[in-house]
Formats: structure tokens, C-alpha cells, sequence
């Protein structure tokens, strides 16, 4: 079992029970899944950006990922209803937590002039969006074999509530907010 689940049932349940008040365990929000995307708009000009993308989020997660379509025909950006403009993985469960575990201990550490994450990108409902520059940050990918540098959004899917309460759960986690 990996340490970041057990202390979700050990410690995190505990102090979320007495913060929020909570009756019962199966009231204390979870985290439900992670989602990792990136947007490949140079896909629509050459495919080769695309396979270097969905080559990097493997990599990063060990898991395949899955390609996004354009659900409709943009003319300014040349992008056609049904072409692939992306990637992404949805993790959950075990390796959903040895995903986090290395985001907080190895990859966010290694980020140049690092002061937390931004508390603000929160949705209303209780989901979390962490935007990150380029996905060089991960020890697992080597320099030389990046085709181009690009972004990827991180989005925490958890079952609480609000916003006040996902924001507990992921500090109880050890994501490091800004102050």
C-alpha cells in the first residue's frame, strides 16, 4: 500500500473529521482520480508533435495515453471537427497515488524558484487544476529526446464539497500551497 494512502486512512481522515465536523468516515471527501492533458495544437500541422507528447505522458505516468479530438472546426487556428489536438491519462487508484507521491516529493522540489502552488485554481466544486510550464520538471524524461518543450494541466478530481474542503484534503496530502 503506498504511503500516501495510508496516511489519507490514518491521519487525513482523522483531522478532516474533527475540521469539518464529519459523522462518519464515508463522509470525509477522497481523492477520486487524476487527470493529466496536454493540448498538442501544433498536431494539426504535424502528427510528429503529437506522438512525441503521448510518448512523454507515458513516460510520466506509466499508463497509455488516450488521444483528444476537436469537437468542433476552429478556422483561425486551421483545426477540422474530429482531429486529435492532444492527449491525456486518468489515473486512479494505486497508481494514481504513486503519481502524487512523486509530484510532491520529487518533481514540484526540482521547479526553478519554487514558492508554492497557486491556491486559487479551484473550480467551485471541489476539483484542483495545477498548470505546469514544461514537462522537463520530471526526472523521467531526458532533455535530448523532448521533441518540444510544452505544458500540461493536472487536475485533481476529489469528492469534497467545496473548494475549502479539497483544499484541506490536498494541503493533508502535502501539495504545498502559497502562503
Amino acid at each position: 500500500m503506498n504511503h500516501l494512502r495510508k496516511k489519507y486512512n490514518d491521519e487525513i481522515i482523522q483531522k478532516m473529521k474533527k475540521d469539518f465536523n464529519y459523522k462518519s468516515n464515508m463522509e470525509v471527501p477522497k481523492l477520486d482520480k487524476i487527470v493529466i492533458n496536454i493540448g498538442v495544437g501544433d498536431a494539426a500541422h504535424n502528427s510528429k508533435f503529437l506522438d512525441g507528447a503521448m510518448a512523454d505522458l507515458e513516460t510520466i505516468t506509466n499508463q497509455k495515453p488516450v488521444t483528444t479530438k476537436a469537437k468542433k472546426a476552429i478556422a483561425g487556428f486551421k483545426i477540422r471537427a474530429g482531429q486529435a489536438i492532444g492527449c491525456k491519462v486518468t489515473l486512479r487508484g494505486e497508481k494514481m497515488y504513486n503519481f502524487l507521491d512523486k509530484l510532491i516529493s520529487i518533481t514540484l522540489p526540482r521547479v526553478r524558484d519554487f514558492r508554492g502552488i497557486s491556491s486559487k485554481a479551484f473550480d467551485g466544486k471541489g476539483n484542483y487544476t495545477l498548470g505546469i510550464k514544461e514537462q522537463l520538471i520530471f526526472s523521467e524524461i531526458e532533455y535530448d529526446d523532448v521533441v518540444k518543450a510544452r505544458g500540461m494541466d493536472i487536475i485533481f478530481v476529489t469528492t469534497a464539497k467545496t473548494d475549502e474542503e479539497a483544499k484541506a484534503l490536498l494541503t493533508g496530502f502535502g501539495l504545498p500551497f502559497r502562503q
